[in-house]
């Protein structure tokens, strides 16, 4: 009989959470399933990043080191001097020349591309009859390669049949030499190089008028604010992202114009458009000397990323997000 009765013994507690073994298994899953994904990052990064270090790093670290020695015709490092194709180059005479030709073509480039982008987008903006058209037509020189703008502009500027001479033969002028004198052989590839450029500023630059809220204007036409200072008020803030965005990356590609020079003027007359790539050019695969070239190389590097750093430095902090 007292064996048919329950045990008064008390049980001794336990330290086992009936969801201990759960919880620890979660944790070594999701321990197995970031150590998987550091695999699957490596999987999907790999190819990119072995294209980058063969045709990106390597050749940047082999140029760096090229830039340090006196080189063969064939390329090879002779003799280590150092920094002094550094010093030598920038004493050189024709290499400044072709610095303030760089600097003059950027500039004109960058400012008169920024400018009349915004121009056309505002323009188009409007909400005029046959608006539309005109938008088709701005943008249309964004499909236009280099060597075709090239060839298209060379027979505008023809001193004999070219359009641009005979408007101005029209109006009483004398023909004028565009790519034959200095002076206008600049000009020259300044229009044509921002012909190629002004599709993709006034697409972007039309984008960002499209995105400001019309609110903004209402309330402005409510206050009595003007035109005038609706543009500097509320538009350019407004955009101020996009024109940043714009201005870094017009620079950058006007420093890095190479076809168009390579097509129009070859780099004259006189090294009048000689620009920096250019001349790296020049003297790697025609002269042969490519110790010069590897040192023009870097500085043009180290001059865009300066350009670039004061830049973000400057007017990134003028941006309104």
């Amino acid at each position: 009989m007292l064996e048919s009765l329950p045990s008064t013994k008390p049980q001794q507690p336990t330290n086992h959470h009936p969801f201990t073994k759960q919880s620890t298994t979660t944790k070594v899953a999701s321990f197995e399933l970031r150590k998987n994904d550091k695999y699957y990052a490596w999987l999907f990064l790999g190819p990119s990043l072995l294209l980058l270090g063969v045709f990106v790093f390597y050749p940047m670290l082999r140029t760096f080191y090229l830039s340090l020695f006196l080189t063969n015709n064939f390329g090879q490092p002779t003799v280590f001097v150092g920094v002094q194709n550094y010093l030598n180059l920038l004493k050189s005479a024709p290499y400044l020349a072709s610095l303030r030709a760089t600097v003059t073509y950027v500039v004109g480039v960058a400012v008169l591309t920024l400018v009349l982008g915004l121009l056309l987008a505002a323009m188009a903006n409007q909400k005029l009859r046959g608006i539309g058209f005109f938008r088709t037509i701005f943008t249309a020189t964004m499909g236009v390669s280099v060597s075709v703008s090239a060839i298209f502009w060379l027979f505008m500027f023809n001193p004999t049949t070219g359009v641009l001479n005979q408007i101005v033969m029209f109006f009483g002028g004398q023909p004028i030499a565009w790519l034959t004198k200095p002076g206008w052989a600049m000009v020259a590839v300044i229009v044509t190089s921002v012909w190629m450029h002004l599709g993709f500023t006034f697409l972007l630059f039309f984008g960002a008028l499209q995105s400001v809220p019309k609110s903004l204007y209402d309330a402005a036409d409510v206050g009595g604010a003007s035109a005038w200072y609706q543009f500097w008020h509320i538009t350019l803030p407004m955009i101020s992202p996009t024109m940043f965005f714009v201005g870094v990356v017009t620079l950058i590609s006007a420093f890095k114009s190479f076809g168009l020079i390579d097509l129009m003027t070859a780099g004259g007359p006189t090294d009048a458009t000689n620009l920096l790539v250019y001349r790296i050019y020049k003297d790697a695969f025609m002269n042969g000397n490519y110790a010069q070239a590897s040192t023009e190389s870097i500085i043009l590097a180290v001059i865009i990323a300066v350009i670039t750093l004061v830049q973000f430095k400057l007017l990134a902090k003028r941006v309104t997000y």
